[in-house]
């Protein structure tokens, strides 16, 4: 029941938030968001990662058709339930120092986003999986068409069309699998794990999924709406959409495309790996020609989602326990890096690096934790992102030397386009723009602090959150194999 309760405490919040109005919302929806990740905690603490899946819920939905509402959590839902619920809270506190119109809306559509995310993560049933999947693309998208940009209108649509272009391809794979499993026929993922089904079949699943997952990670060639989609969105979509919603098509692999199509991986995994590789060199060159802080920040996430995916089809224990650590890097790196523009935008109101410069100057505190976020982005050894690129290029370079070696250029490319952006904004004169740039006040630094904490955590001490993900991964890897 626990993880039913994951799922309804959020939507619960958001309900409320709406009915309360606009005067108390924010002071709701984060009540709301701190109540989940006290829950998301409870469960850790109950949790026995070598249990399998625990907590779990089934209630008939389409009887007459196999259908059920069911979910669980095992070791990688539970790092992903983690993430979510770590992160939610941050993002709405981020939001604090805006005013946005309809605010009872706002964040009630980012509750309702957290409760789609986390059903995504513990789903157990293939349709139910499907169902959250494609529910967490409408807040989003609400979030972004109503509060974005001038251009939200056009790049919005873009959005929409080109995911809910992906997820066509995965139900209808979802309904091939449906009407493959043996009786009455069912749509639990276990009976989806244990069909035999023939290598041309396998191609045929492997690239349905392959095409609807890269789309919502995305991976190059199918991430042309994420640069402007980031960039046009508020920044608490924005963090939603970087931080938690592209880990639905990473775990999409490892929960769906893997263990289900092995022989579709060993066929058609290393072109996978492959198009992964590119999306990592060619998303560092355009972030180092970037002047737009956020679209630099985008584009440094798409390099990083590239090797991530490179990983995970390398079907290797290193790559896809990298993945895992990663995974929860990424999402606190990238909220903090994108609070960080944020608030840079919000006093400065320029993203542009060559109008800034001197804001180390009068913010110590801030320019402390911009760096130290900036750090963990780069992996360097003792921050987070170090322990899941270390674990993610051995396995990649295990699967195929060259393609490593190639994959391990984003280490140099990233320190560039990250090193170039701290110097632009924060050293040399003091740029008009900046005159007045006051540094951090309190529920600030409320945001960053944890962010901070986390980046050290993982990085000194990462088999805290390793250990909960091993005997799943490990498992994933038998069904493989066998």
């Amino acid at each position: 029941m626990l993880t039913l309760l994951l799922i309804l405490l959020p939507i619960a919040a958001a309900v409320l938030t709406l009915a309360t109005g606009a005067r108390i919302a924010k002071q709701v929806a984060l009540i709301g968001g701190l109540a989940e990740l006290g829950l998301a905690v409870f469960t850790w603490s109950q949790f026995d990662p070598s249990a399998g899946s625990q907590f779990g819920f089934k209630y008939q939905w389409l009887a007459s058709a196999g259908i059920s509402f069911a979910g669980g959590i095992d070791g990688i839902s539970m790092v992903l339930v983690l993430l979510t619920a770590f992160l939610v809270p941050f993002i709405i506190l981020s939001a604090f120092g805006h005013d946005y119109k309809n605010s009872a809306t706002f964040y009630s559509l980012i509750l309702f986003m957290e409760a789609a995310l986390i059903g995504v993560f513990t789903a157990t049933d293939a349709f139910l999986f499907y169902l959250f999947f494609e529910a967490a693309l409408i807040p989003v998208y609400f979030l972004a068409a109503v509060w974005g940009g001038e251009n939200r209108a056009k790049v919005t649509f873009k959005f929409f069309i080109y995911t809910m272009f992906g997820s066509l391809f995965m139900l209808v794979a979802l309904v091939f699998l449906y009407y493959k499993t043996p009786g009455t026929h069912t749509s639990e993922l276990t009976a989806f794990y244990d069909l035999q089904l023939s290598a041309q079949s396998q191609g045929f699943i492997f690239w349905a999924f392959f095409i609807a997952f890269a789309i919502k990670m995305p991976l190059f060639p199918f991430h042309t709406w994420q640069p402007d989609t980031y960039t046009e969105s508020p920044t608490q979509a924005t963090m939603l959409l970087s931080g938690i919603m592209l880990k639905m098509g990473v775990y999409g692999l490892i929960r769906l495309l893997l263990p289900i199509v092995p022989l579709g991986v060993e066929t058609w995994g290393l072109l996978a790996v492959i198009l992964s590789v590119i999306g990592i060199i060619y998303g560092s060159i355009i972030a180092i020609q970037q002047r737009d802080m956020k679209r630099l920040v985008a584009y440094s996430s798409f390099a990083h989602v590239g090797l991530m995916s490179a990983g995970v089809f390398s079907s290797s224990a290193n790559g896809l326990q990298g993945a895992m650590v990663q995974m929860l890097a990424h999402g606190i790196n990238v909220v903090g890096m994108f609070y960080i523009v944020d608030l840079i935008y919000t006093r400065t109101k320029t993203r542009y690096l060559d109008q800034l410069g001197g804001i180390s100057q009068t913010s110590p505190k801030f320019s402390i934790y911009f760096m130290i976020l900036l750090l963990g982005s780069v992996a360097l050894p003792l921050t987070n992102g170090f322990v899941g690129e270390f674990l993610l290029l051995s396995g990649v370079f295990n699967y195929n030397a060259w393609l490593g070696a190639i994959a391990g250029v984003t280490i140099i490319l990233g320190s560039v386009y990250m090193l170039r952006l701290y110097q632009k904004s924060m050293f040399g004169p003091k740029s008009n723009w900046v005159e007045g740039f006051k540094d951090l006040s309190v529920t600030e630094s409320a945001v960053l602090i944890p962010l901070v904490i986390m980046v050290f955590w993982i990085g000194i001490y990462p088999n805290t959150f390793l250990k909960i993900s091993e005997p799943a991964v490990n498992q994933i890897l038998q069904i493989i194999t066998h």
